[in-house]
């Protein structure tokens, strides 16, 4: 059987037991293309989240990473949550323990502590409130202004937010993996190849190269950005798996990205086998016990709470 073939006989299995199920699938943009075709709702982590939270599914299967998988049970309690890779983690959340925080708040009692929603259930729960990449700016905005600020766990979305709000903050020594590859001599190198493309950066990218980007915003605010854009041409500073959506969404544009190694292993473990096993076997199942999610929702209801 070719791969086409393979890819196809999944698909319809999947299209099956989903109805079967009465399941919604979600992909990240970051997933692999097959993955994203069978997708009911594509975009990013939160968003992916809050859209389900609204449908009459029971069950979400949410191909993404673990941390992505928690935010959906906190918001979702009453649905099954389904990882396909249960391994698929995410290094930067992992960059942040609920007990680390919790000794770092004693050591500066009257800080809120802002926390990304790259992070665990547990450091959520010990957290104010949370931002996504497109709303850090304002979150930070709606903090009083002599309130100190404690921002988990990336510190390149961190200074990025630090210098567009002029807020002084605490970040913290966290960072992602694949974007923090990005060098200023790649993109420069990029730009030299491709002279007439617009530079588009995700702010999860280190400060020196944030400061060569057109245009800079969360993998959604990437998109919209280009499909709007007079311009052709565009080289993309974020995981690759945004080029399928770049491209479907964008017919006549070309994109580029900034180096070959933007690809994020643990958002590649998916696959369309591990999409149809989850929904054969209801399994692995993601939940969050009951105290910790209650505290992690009033951190992201405070988030949601800021127009």
């Amino acid at each position: 059987m070719s791969i086409e073939d393979k890819i196809s006989q999944l698909t319809e299995d999947i299209k099956r037991l989903k109805k079967e199920r009465n399941a919604i699938i979600l992909a990240h943009v970051y997933q692999r293309p097959e993955v994203q075709e069978v997708a009911d709702i594509i975009g990013d982590s939160l968003e992916l989240s809050r859209r389900a939270a609204t449908t009459d599914a029971d069950v979400i299967v949410f191909c993404g990473v673990h941390f992505m998988a928690e935010s959906a049970a906190i918001l979702s309690p009453d649905k099954v949550i389904l990882l396909p890779e249960e391994n698929a983690g995410c290094p930067m959340a992992d960059m942040v323990t609920a007990e680390e925080l919790f000794i770092k708040k004693k050591e500066m009692p009257e800080a809120i502590v802002v926390a990304y929603v790259n992070t665990s259930a547990e450091v959520k729960a010990e957290s104010d409130i949370c931002c996504t990449s497109a709303n850090a700016v304002k979150i930070v905005q709606s903090i009083p202004e002599d309130k100190p600020i404690i921002f988990i766990p990336d510190k390149n979305l961190g200074a990025y937010v630090a210098n567009k709000t002029a807020r002084p903050m605490t970040l913290w020594e966290g960072w992602c993996n694949t974007h923090d590859w990005v060098t200023t001599e790649e993109v420069m190198k990029a730009k030299e190849t491709y002279p007439e493309a617009l530079v588009l950066i995700h702010p999860e990218c280190r400060p020196e190269v944030v400061a060569l980007a057109d245009y800079v915003s969360s993998t959604t605010g990437l998109i919209k950005f280009a499909k709007e854009s007079s311009a052709k041409k565009f080289i993309i500073g974020t995981e690759a798996g945004i080029l399928h959506q770049l491209y479907k969404q964008c017919p006549g544009k070309e994109f580029y990205l900034a180096t070959k190694r933007l690809v994020c292993p643990n958002m590649k473990a998916t696959t369309l086998d591990k999409v149809k096993e989850a929904l054969d076997n209801m399994q692995p199942q993601i939940t969050v016990a009951a105290d910790i999610r209650e505290k992690a929702l009033a951190c992201l209801d405070r988030m949601l709470a800021v127009q």
